[in-house]
């Protein structure tokens, strides 16, 4: 929760701040759609994007930072489907705001609460419904990965304890969980974080001595000098943070990791 609280500082200027995303966006040329995914009553919003390839392709399942289903978050399913991948990735606020909206249809504040209240167990089954969804379509080959930023790398991490067919889990300046699941996990579990993040990276060195206790792969990458958010922040034109010459540096290494694991 203090990972959570800290983040929460940031969510007005992060969410009013992403013209940029949207305009970066619309000018995709890749299928882009929204679908609703079931599962025990629920009704799931998740944008997809497929790839522009001849063959079938992996899954990419992306879980959004602590800003909800933002215009970034659908920018970076986008950019995963330009890398070659489908990407899903599921609005965990759908339902939530209001007249059932999501995260479109909350401010900033509503979005801090409706995340902090979020029960764990519907976490996992929104993101089992969306990765199921995905991998029954004709142009995926099977392969599934988990990718999230943020609020969203903590939640890939615990995604690796419940889900046993993932190939990967890439966990971008996320904590670790902070019970005894790591044993449950079976997929190699790939970190990425930023140097001057203390507050998050400060949780490596813990993680990598648990998940070794237990038997468990776990790669964790510190780019020196990169702040929190630096997929994020790396992207953005309007940046005025000290790290951002750092984070597009980061963010840059980050996608060329990313690409020579995903297959």
């Amino acid at each position: 929760m203090k990972h959570l609280a800290v983040c929460l500082v940031l969510l007005a200027p992060a969410l009013g701040a992403q013209d940029w995303a949207k305009q970066k966006l619309e000018k995709s040329s890749r299928h882009r759609e929204w679908v609703k995914v079931q599962h025990d009553g629920r009704s799931v919003d998740a944008y997809m994007v497929y790839p522009e390839v001849s063959g079938k392709a992996p899954v990419v399942l992306v879980i959004h930072e602590i800003f909800g289903l933002s215009d970034w978050a659908q920018l970076a399913a986008d950019e995963f489907a330009a890398a070659g991948y489908i990407a899903i990735a599921p609005d965990l606020l759908s339902g939530k705001g209001p007249n059932g909206g999501g995260t479109k249809s909350m401010d900033s504040n509503m979005v801090g609460q409706a995340i902090r209240d979020l029960p764990p167990d519907e976490i996992t089954g929104d993101l089992n419904a969306a990765a199921d969804y995905a991998l029954k379509q004709p142009s995926a080959n099977g392969r599934l990965y988990v990718a999230g930023f943020c609020w969203g790398g903590g939640q890939s991490f615990r995604y690796a304890t419940n889900r046993g067919d993932l190939k990967a889990a890439f966990v971008f300046y996320g904590p670790p969980p902070a019970d005894d699941s790591l044993a449950r996990i079976k997929a190699p579990v790939y970190g990425f974080y930023g140097g001057n993040d203390a507050r998050v990276t400060a949780t490596v060195e813990p993680a990598k001595e648990k998940m070794k206790a237990a038997g468990k792969s776990y790669d964790p990458v510190i780019y020196e000098g990169a702040g929190h958010g630096f997929m994020r922040g790396g992207e953005d034109p309007t940046s005025t943070a000290a790290s951002h010459a750092a984070d597009v540096k980061a963010r840059d290494a980050a996608w060329k990791r990313l690409k020579e694991l995903i297959r």
